[in-house]
């Protein structure tokens, strides 16, 4: 009697533990089974031999992540995984079958590309779309990808840190990133980073690490970002940036002539904003002798420094949005501040 009696308590402990278990489980299944099939597994496939001779073989070259934006077989994933790549295969979960995609458009220097299946699978669902405005610290961060090529992984951290800057292409940062200890490892590039609702809140992109792999330091694009870019390169195939119609000194050049306030002017486009505004960019005189440009220190009340700054700026308008320009003019030898429109250049 006193054995079943102590069966009977171990078999109630035990479904109770099992309960315990699946409550807290539960939320990261439903997302793990909602989310899987709207994360993909892109294969960069390059070209490879020499034309002349009729020799091309086209071989896989690199994997990362992506996921499905929209009913059109849309896919989002890193500028550095498609880079240099012609064909893209995509595989989905559970299907062992591959699909063809060719680019739409890139950001190189927010590192977001989107391809385009060339034909559409029978199941095709789009990523549940989030916001990552009111992100804080410390809540919880879900990652599915595939690493090291093991397709579908998930792993879960915290969101560790926002608003980081890392450098991207061209020396130019990607500004806001979203820092997360969820594992992420080669492979993950591309992939969602979720939240407990498993809404899409970030891209992962790269991790900061002396061997390769995870070491608790990873960084998602955030998804405004991403929500804000991609309508345009599904549309137009790239960025649609207002601008004021200018080229400048490389930062260090112009330190060395300038000082380390503002951005130089190299260039003025004809016909430009800038142009229209009197700005004046470097020149050269009959003897030969280079004459200064003007110097931008201002884009309304934002000082401007560098190249990234400049850059940057542009970021928070639209094209036709009247912006004051702080402008020191070297040949005068005094500010003035002039009233510009941006347009698309």
């Amino acid at each position: 009697m006193q054995k079943m009696i102590l069966l009977f308590f171990v078999l109630l402990i035990s479904q109770n533990l099992k309960a315990e278990l699946l409550d807290s489980e539960k939320a990261l299944i439903n997302i793990y089974k909602e989310s899987s099939a709207s994360v993909v597994n892109v294969t960069n496939i390059k070209a490879v031999g020499d034309p002349f001779f009729g020799f091309i073989e086209k071989i896989p070259a690199g994997q990362g992540s992506g996921f499905i934006w929209d009913d059109d077989g849309h896919i989002v994933t890193n500028f550095h995984v498609v880079e240099g790549g012609e064909d893209f295969q995509i595989s989905f979960y559970n299907d062992k079958k591959t699909y063809k995609a060719k680019i739409v458009g890139v950001a190189p220097r927010k590192d977001i590309a989107v391809l385009k299946l060339e034909k559409l699978p029978p199941f095709l669902k789009a990523i549940k779309k989030g916001s990552s405005k009111s992100l804080q610290v410390g809540q919880f961060a879900i990652a599915i990808g595939n690493p090291f090529g093991l397709d579908h992984s998930m792993s879960r951290g915290i969101i560790s840190a926002l608003g980081r800057k890392i450098e991207g292409i061209g020396k130019v940062t990607i500004n806001n990133m979203i820092q997360t200890d969820a594992a992420i490892n080669q492979g993950n590039s591309g992939g969602p980073l979720l939240n407990s609702n498993g809404e899409l809140i970030g891209m992962n992109t790269m991790i900061y690490s002396p061997s390769g792999t995870n070491a608790g330091l990873g960084f998602a694009v955030p998804s405004d970002t991403i929500n804000r870019i991609v309508p345009q390169l599904i549309e137009h195939g790239k960025i649609i940036r207002p601008s004021l119609g200018i080229t400048v000194l490389d930062d260090d050049i112009k330190e060395r002539f300038f000082g380390d306030k503002g951005v130089a002017v190299l260039e003025v486009i004809s016909g430009s904003p800038a142009d229209k505004a009197g700005i004046k960019g470097l020149s050269r005189g009959r003897r030969g002798q280079i004459f200064k440009g003007d110097l931008i220190l201002k884009i309304n009340d934002k000082e401007v420094n560098s190249y990234d700054d400049i850059y940057h700026v542009f970021d928070t308008y639209k094209v036709g949005d009247l912006v004051e320009v702080t402008v020191k003019k070297e040949e005068k030898g005094n500010t003035e501040k002039l009233k510009i429109k941006l347009e698309a250049l």
